[in-house]
């Protein structure tokens, strides 16, 4: 579903605010819930008249509903994944509530992101169920409903029996599912000792305001000293407080990584669609030679295989000229027509084949730069937190030698 007019628009997304609120829920229980601001911007003049910013409120089911009708409707290319609903690699200070105002800025950071994305994909930014999520406020989940999206869904029993039964699943989406699981155990990984280090990287920075308590009792049974080292104590103070701002500044890279460990999961939906389509193709090939083999043991009076028809005509005795006539002509059709459903599903595949395989490169290319840019940004800060402490104790060593 596309939205020419849309496509043709060049606009500005910003998620601008996060709002606490309360209602009532589908079983009439009261709930709280945040509801998060969109705005949107031309940037371009239409009929050389200037358009206001337009806004509305959407909840973060709401944008789940959005991933699931493109997940749907557009199996071929790897969705954009949503920020996280609840927190998860958290160090032990940070909290892991989804009420929390920190963890509901960074997830109003992520939602806007996950618009960005979906608004700069080539083929997604033109849908227009996207474009009414943007711009119409009221109704917009029954136009969604109405798609019928729901009943297109794969079942996740059918894909993984799909994945099991495949006989001749294609070499680069088996070797793309295996990199995704290995992607998102390294990510994982990474996250996990982050955690840990942030841990212990608040507990040293923390404990250095210890420093700053000694040198400032120090300081009061001094006299030509006591200036040094009262000093001495006010940048320990400052070191020990600066942590909460590095980490809180780390939280941020930490989430452009937990990005792409959720962009693994969409890269197996690939795959998994691939697998299912692939299963389809098969069971009709299979199902087709089946028929072919029945309708030539009719013609010929031979039976290659044991069947339950040849144990009962063996019981009951044989058919009628007419009746295994009619016989044939009925598998002739159905022959016809499982070449036509056959070759569909031959086109079919080849064609998400190559849509699958060029989305899959456009988001390799945009995962090499995103981490590589998030890996070097995340270096530079460590190092900038470095030269911070040595400052610290450059400026300590200053008021001792001043002592």
């Amino acid at each position: 579903m596309t939205e020419n007019n849309f496509s043709l628009k060049k606009i500005e997304i910003s998620v601008s605010e996060a709002e606490k609120r309360t209602g009532r829920n589908a079983m009439n229980m009261q709930e709280t819930y945040t509801a998060y601001l969109i705005e949107t911007r031309s940037v371009e003049n239409i009929d050389g008249q200037s358009v206001l910013t337009d806004s509305l409120w959407r909840r973060y089911s709401e944008f789940e509903l959005l991933r699931n009708y493109l997940l749907v409707y557009y199996p071929h290319i790897v969705v954009p994944p949503l920020p996280e609903k609840r927190a998860e690699f958290v160090w032990h200070k940070l909290s892991a509530d989804n009420m929390d105002p920190d963890f509901v800025e960074r997830r109003r950071i992520g939602l806007e992101n996950f618009l960005l994305r979906v608004s700069s994909h080539p083929i997604l930014c033109r849908d227009k169920i996207f474009y009414l999520f943007l711009t119409q406020e009221g109704n917009w989940k029954e136009t969604v409903n109405e798609t019928g999206f729901q009943l297109k869904a794969d079942s996740r029993l059918k894909a993984l029996n799909a994945t099991f039964r495949v006989k001749n699943p294609d070499k680069r989406f088996t070797d793309l599912k295996h990199y995704s699981d290995e992607l998102q155990s390294i990510i994982s990984h990474l996250l996990r000792v982050r955690a840990r280090v942030a841990d212990r990287l608040y507990g040293v920075y923390k404990v250095h305001g210890n420093y700053g308590r000694v040198f400032s009792e120090w300081s009061a049974i001094e006299k030509e000293m006591g200036d040094g080292l009262q000093s001495a104590g006010h940048h320990m103070d400052v070191y020990a407080s600066s942590i909460d701002d590095i980490l809180e500044d780390e939280e941020h890279y930490a989430d452009q990584l937990k990005e792409y460990l959720f962009y693994t999961e969409a890269l197996r939906a690939v795959c998994r669609k691939h697998e299912l389509m692939q299963y389809d193709l098969e069971m009709a090939a299979q199902d087709l030679a089946s028929k072919k083999q029945q309708c030539e043991e009719l013609a010929t009076g031979t039976v290659r295989t044991f069947s339950l028809k040849g144990m009962t005509t063996k019981l009951f005795g044989q058919e009628t000229p007419e009746q295994r006539e009619a016989r044939i002509k009925v598998l002739e059709e159905q022959i016809s027509e499982g070449e036509q459903y056959l070759k569909s599903k031959n086109l079919e595949g080849r064609e998400f084949l190559k849509n699958a395989w060029a989305d899959i490169e456009r988001f390799k290319e945009q995962k090499n730069h995103d981490l590589k840019e998030a890996l070097i940004s995340y270096a530079v800060m460590q190092i900038s937190m470095c030269k911070k402490g040595i400052q610290v104790w450059t400026n300590a060593k200053e008021c001792f030698s001043k002592m």
